[in-house]
């Protein structure tokens, strides 16, 4: 896919490695919802630790290293992305202040130590045979029951606009964005969670 690029920040207008349009299994966020998201993000970046899961190309999470975060975990299972994902961190000098980590999210989370300032899950919406993969709640339930949030952590969780979403008790929507067919909400620890 041709075009890929940091939107901001240290990096800025640097164009990144990605899959070839026909070897493409990975649907990576739209540069115009990219830009909304960061933008709302702006004054949560500086210094954070940010989790970036079904990282598909990195390009969320690079754009986060871009705007101020202080480090990254990338969780992928698909081996071609993880390569262009250890390449871009090479190219743009950050592999020492990321991670990228090979695992199925729902069977991994549970496998961080550490807490995270903001998470971002961009799972896929379908199977390779079209069917509804509706992977937000169960990813949602398992962060939640997970160690990786502290008070004041930001989940968002990019979704198809049909799929039910269901917020485990733990944690409470407070903001939801739409674009098109895809949505961005954003939750956090409830109180005392």
């Amino acid at each position: 896919m041709a075009g890929l690029r940091i939107l901001g920040g240290q990096a800025r207008s640097r164009k990144l490695k990605t899959l070839k349009k026909d070897d493409y299994s990975v649907r990576p966020l739209l540069g115009r919802i990219k830009k909304s998201l960061f933008d709302i993000l702006a004054p949560y970046l500086p210094g954070a630790v940010f989790l970036d899961l079904f990282a598909g190309t990195g390009a969320v999470g690079l754009e986060a290293l871009s705007r101020g975060a202080k480090s990254a975990v990338f969780v992928e299972k698909d081996h071609k992305c993880v390569k262009l994902i250890e390449e871009n961190l090479k190219d743009l000098g950050w592999a020492d202040r990321a991670e990228v980590v090979v695992a199925d999210v729902l069977e991994g989370v549970s496998r961080f130590a550490g807490a995270f300032d903001i998470v971002f899950m961009g799972p896929p919406y379908v199977d390779a045979a079209k069917r509804p993969l509706a992977l937000t709640s169960p990813v949602l339930e398992k962060v939640s029951a997970s160690a990786i949030l502290k008070p004041g952590s930001l989940i968002i969780s990019q979704h198809q606009i049909k799929e039910p979403v269901c917020f485990p008790a733990a944690l409470e929507m407070f903001r939801r964005e739409k674009y098109g067919d895809t949505c961005l909400s954003f939750s956090r620890l409830r109180s005392g969670g």
